[in-house]
């Protein structure tokens, strides 16, 4: 990036349909780890006007309700009634589930590298990756989050934008809402909000001028720092006049479908591979959030400012193909004493990373919104987000 830019994230709220969809997804996930931590999930689904489908490949000894989960997720989030144009007493709610090809389960149970070997309860050495791919990681000083600032201030003020409406500041509010925040850099650091953007579903008797004001008021300026704001900031509320119908009943929703928003906002590139719904021998889920764990860990212990890793793995591999670090020039160390630390440090292979990030627990439905990176608003800290390592990799560079 150049030493000056303008730089956008976006965010979502809960409503949002694609949300709708990825918060099932992994509501079902942790309902079936709750029984049997060892099951196998690729659970999508889709949301539209007055139905939801599940959809999927699911092997596991649980005994769950789809149904049920469905439209409880549904009603937390806010669709209660029949005139938000969806809710969760009344949709109908369809599964189409299958069990887990039994070619990609095999790749999965034993890894190419010991595949005909004993190695009794190995778990560590047995599991391979449950497909192929690349994962990003990324953290930067930016931040207390150890995030860009752009998807922070993003997801902050789509997290404001829930809470006034849930806790009932702003009663005329309904699930459904998007945040974008423009800052402008210099030399890398962000110096002035450009343009901010709030959309919000809201009541139809509801003028535009009261939302302007409140959401300024009470969502806005509580999250967004004063002194990136000027009289040359942007701010757009309900740009296109009216947000009345919204949610599942205004655009479809897919699992999936927001993978920028769930990981760092467009800073960095992205694998491809979607998060939700998915048990964590897929490495599109625990390679990404290993990544994570291992930057933030880096960043913390001061080697770098900023730090990307991208992980790759074959499918039925349990070592990954290749690992790649960027510190964009921020480095106190050279990458490949970096590289070194983290082969060191951290071991990518499917079964370490869930053991060390224990991410047999349900914890998933939570960070199905906002973001799965930078959670530090959780009671509980996601293991990915830990900074546990960060000592022993600062003794270790000499730092």
């Amino acid at each position: 990036m150049s030493e000056k830019f303008i730089f956008s994230s976006e965010s979502v709220t809960e409503g949002h349909p694609d949300k709708v969809a990825d918060q099932i997804s992994d509501a079902v996930l942790d309902a079936i780890l709750e029984q049997d931590p060892m099951g196998r999930v690729a659970c999508e689904v889709m949301v539209s006007t007055g139905f939801v489908v599940a959809a999927g490949e699911i092997s596991t000894k649980a005994i769950i309700d789809i149904q049920k989960i469905a439209r409880a997720t549904i009603n937390e989030i806010g669709y209660t009634r029949a005139k938000f144009g969806f809710d969760g007493d009344s949709c109908a709610v369809f599964t189409a589930i299958d069990e887990q090809s039994g070619d990609i389960a095999q790749g999965v149970d034993d890894a190419i590298e010991v595949r005909g070997q004993n190695l009794g309860d190995d778990e560590v050495a047995k599991i391979g990756a449950g497909d192929q791919g690349m994962m990003f990681g990324y953290a930067t000083n930016e931040t207390k989050e150890f995030m860009p600032m752009p998807i922070a201030l993003s997801h902050a003020l789509a997290r404001q934008l829930t809470k006034v409406r849930k806790d009932g500041t702003l009663k005329y509010l309904r699930p459904d809402g998007k945040t974008q925040v423009s800052l402008r850099y210099e030399n890398r650091k962000a110096v002035h909000a450009d343009t901010i953007v709030v959309s919000t579903q809201h009541a139809p008797d509801t003028s535009l001028k009261k939302i302007r004001e409140d959401l300024i008021a009470h969502v806005i300026t509580p999250i967004v720092p004063a002194e990136l704001i000027d009289d040359t900031t942007r701010i757009f509320v309900n740009p296109t006049g009216r947000f009345v119908k919204g949610g599942p009943a205004a655009d479809s929703g897919l699992t999936g479908r927001k993978i920028i928003v769930d990981t760092y906002g467009g800073w960095v590139p992205h694998g491809g591979g979607a998060f939700s719904g998915k048990d964590p021998t897929k490495v599109d889920r625990s390679g990404a959030y290993m990544t994570r764990y291992a930057a933030k860990n880096i960043v913390a212990a001061g080697l770098a400012d900023e730090c990307q890793i991208q992980v790759a793995y074959a499918i039925g591999v349990a070592e990954p193909v290749s690992l790649n670090v960027n510190t964009f020039g921020t480095g106190k160390i050279s990458e490949e004493k970096i590289s070194q630390l983290l082969r060191e440090y951290f071991d990518f292979r499917p079964a370490a990373i869930i053991r060390d990030l224990d991410l047999r627990k349900p914890q998933y439905k939570a960070l199905a919104a906002y973001g799965h990176m930078g959670r530090i608003d959780l009671p509980e800290l996601p293991g990915w987000e830990k900074t546990d390592r960060a000592e022993a990799l600062r003794k270790a560079a000499g730092i």
